[in-house]
């Protein structure tokens, strides 16, 4: 049985593909990682299936994008577009949903996932997971109430909402700063608070917002509380340094500290992690889990180069799509049925 689903991209070309019951392999994950382990994995001739919540991932809420070979100076949905286009090329499937669970059947070799929208579940002889993960929250006073309402974690979805207005953006890695100078377009001020006196973030994005002229460096401080009733109104930061507090009057925070992997759907899964929450992988991204492979940011472990770069993901997808087309081939050899 297959269902008819119609899937809509990044890109305006649409495809209409049907959805089965079983594949060769499913890709968890419609980031970098995600659609290059789709499209290895398409292009070496399994049956492949993506799934993502979001399509493109986190590259799109990225403004500026300046280091991906061959690609220079693009948005980060621009790029992630590309990508899609480039998957669509091989007709793989994609269903925009959320995977809950991932379950084994022995019996048949497979993984089957079950999703939260959608009441089917669809098997796999191998899982690529490439979910990535969570921005990380402050965990402060007045961030949780005031979401949506100032506060923000993509300065490309929400900036246009803050033209002419005072935003600060908290956080000292690549993020935080194209952040900051994504910003200092739109705004009429941005204050760019980090808890440390250096920073992480490439050196060529740390000039970049120290010439603009209407950013604002608060080093070795913090946001303890955020301020406001129905919207954001101020923030109070530490300046850690001095031991000083000081309330500054904003109209947006946006909150790029970090990312955070989805400890607990690993667990649920039975996924041996690191010390960071993140799985641990082998040199070719198969885990302890014999059938599941994991890829991108969510990947750990000692065997894992720690780089969090759209680069760096998208060779992870591709390495992981290499060694789960030979885990599916060598179940073949070895008499398993595969899917037509």
């Amino acid at each position: 049985m297959s269902t008819k689903f119609r899937i809509t991209g990044l890109s305006a070309v649409r495809t209409a593909l049907a959805i089965e019951d079983r594949y060769e392999t499913i890709v968890v994950g419609g980031g970098p990682a995600g659609l290059t382990a789709a499209l290895y994995s398409a292009r070496y001739g399994h049956k492949t299936l993506l799934v993502t919540k979001l399509l493109g991932g986190n590259i799109t809420k990225a403004p500026l994008v300046d280091d991906y070979i061959g690609i220079p100076d693009i948005s980060g949905n621009d790029l992630a577009d590309k990508f899609v286009k480039h998957v669509k090329k091989y007709n793989v499937p994609i269903i925009i949903d959320e995977v809950v669970d991932v379950v084994r059947r022995p019996e048949e070799n497979l993984w089957c996932i079950q999703l939260r929208g959608m009441k089917k579940e669809v098997c796999a002889y191998s899982i690529i997971l490439a979910v990535g993960s969570e921005k990380k929250r402050l965990g402060v006073p007045g961030e949780r109430e005031l979401v949506g309402k100032g506060v923000s974690y993509c300065a490309t979805c929400d900036g246009p909402l803050f033209k002419g207005k005072v935003v600060a953006v908290v956080g000292g890695g690549n993020a935080a700063l194209t952040s900051a100078i994504h910003l200092a377009k739109i705004a009429s001020k941005v204050y760019l608070i980090h808890r440390r006196d250096e920073f992480r973030a490439f050196n060529v994005y740390v000039e970049a917002a120290k010439n603009s002229p209407n950013v604002t460096f608060l080093l070795n401080s913090v946001i303890a509380e955020i301020i406001g009733r129905d919207r954001v109104e101020a923030v109070k930061v530490l300046n850690k340094a001095e031991g000083r507090e000081s309330i500054i009057n904003v109209d947006g925070v946006f909150v790029e500290i970090g990312l955070q992997p989805p400890v607990e759907f690993f667990k649920k899964i039975g996924l041996e992690l690191d010390e960071t929450g993140r799985v641990r992988v082998n040199v070719d991204r198969s885990t302890n889990l014999p059938g599941i492979f994991v890829a991108g940011d969510a990947a750990g472990g000692p065997f894992k180069y720690r780089f969090e770069q759209i680069i760096t993901a998208a060779a992870d997808g591709a390495i992981a799509a290499d060694a789960a087309c030979k885990y599916v081939c060598a179940l073949r050899h070895a008499g398993g049925s595969m899917p037509k």
